[in-house]
């Protein structure tokens, strides 16, 4: 075989393999910037509906404003009502069961 067959053959096996290996390259980088884009526009929707949420939560809180003062209201009321039954002495000092028994009594009697 003459040598310049030789050397064009080598010279031929040589380019395949370096066009083989650029195909594959720009194969995975045009795979990476798809994925990276896919990413992108996930990460964008995410953040629209981040804000939505946020902004839903604004106006549930402004809506339930009211609720909540009437609540806190009402539990000061109730802790006022706790603080006074405990601090009522026994009924029946010394006997813990007929104290309860009074207390039980007077509450059926109220609820009437």
């Amino acid at each position: 075989m003459n040598p310049f067959h030789v050397i064009l053959a080598i010279s031929l096996a040589a380019n395949a393999a370096l066009g083989w290996a650029y195909l594959g390259q720009r194969d995975n980088t045009t795979t990476a910037k798809v994925g990276e884009r896919q990413a992108v526009g996930v990460a964008m929707e995410c953040s629209k509906g981040t804000e939505q949420l946020e902004t839903k939560a604004q106006e549930r809180k402004a809506a339930a404003a009211p609720k909540i003062a009437e609540a806190k209201k009402q539990a000061e009321q109730h802790n006022r009502k706790a603080d006074k039954i405990l601090a009522t002495p026994p009924a029946v000092p010394g006997d813990a069961c007929a104290s309860a028994q009074a207390v039980v009594d007077d509450w059926w009697e109220k609820r009437k």
